[in-house]
């Protein structure tokens, strides 16, 4: 079996050198959006390598993987293609880094980048766990992570579906998406993503010492509510979509789905 030392050196050293490229790949393209594309399949790279490397092939370990593979690789798809239409359009997340570095920016872009190289390896950690638990057998806490998981992948990738539908067929940009599951949320997609990574901490936690990744999902639970998820999203909502989004906002759940106040 591979040492895991050697595992988690390896995996941060290839980030590095990914993030560095993609980093470089950005700024001549002017561009950091595509920095999202790369986090995402950085997750789908480092976690599928920390599952499979240690060569244990249960069942279990390959069903694991193969969950994991379905969720990492659709949502870098889904981010590649989304950045590659809005292209040159840069996301407003990063047009407003990009004025808050200032003249600092080469550097603190390149700290950005590599910052989110080092979340990619702390994230995926609980795959190395779960790689290497040679426990064929499996737990009660494993089946119920499995289950929310297989749940919620499908809830995420509908939700983009369905956005992606409303997006495409729309009368006007000020319109507001309540067709499907954001008729019962008005982030129906990170309700869905938060709940794959609570999953992803349940089946970490069938193998010994995973349970000290608990880290990993509450850290994504707070990039959705403070940082990168749920706040940017409702500003920018309120900007292009004015009373129509307010009135939304009154009425649709924020996160959990359920339903809507009547108005």
């Amino acid at each position: 079996m591979i040492d895991p030392f050697f595992l988690f050196f390896a995996a941060t050293a290839a980030m590095m050198t990914l993030f560095t490229l993609a980093w470089s790949w950005a700024r001549l393209c002017n561009n950091y959006s595509i920095v999202d594309a790369f986090w995402a399949g950085g997750l789908a790279t480092t976690g599928l390598n920390f599952l499979l490397l240690p060569g244990i092939w249960s069942l279990k370990n390959c069903c694991i993987a193969l969950l994991f593979a379905c969720w990492s690789i659709r949502l870098t798809w889904h981010l590649t293609y989304r950045i590659a239409k809005a292209h040159p359009h840069e996301d407003r997340r990063y047009q407003a880094l990009r004025e808050a570095w200032n003249k600092n920016e080469p550097l603190f872009s390149f700290l950005f980048f590599q910052a989110q190289a080092l979340s990619v390896v702390f994230l995926t950690l609980p795959f190395l766990f779960i790689g290497r638990n040679q426990n064929p057998h499996w737990s009660i806490v494993e089946l119920v992570g499995v289950f929310f998981l297989a749940i919620s992948i499908s809830g995420e990738a509908l939700a983009d579906q369905q956005l992606a539908s409303f997006i495409k067929n729309r009368h006007n940009s000020s319109d507001v998406c309540q067709k499907g599951l954001w008729y019962y949320s008005r982030h129906p997609n990170y309700f869905f993503e938060m709940v794959i990574w609570i999953s992803f901490y349940l089946i970490a936690s069938g193998s010994p010492w995973g349970w000290t990744t608990f880290y990993a999902p509450a850290t994504i639970i707070f990039l959705l509510f403070k940082v990168t998820g749920i706040p940017p999203a409702e500003a920018s909502s309120l900007r292009s979509k004015g009373v129509a989004y307010k009135h939304y906002q009154e009425t649709t759940s924020i996160l959990i789905p359920w339903f809507p106040k009547q108005s």
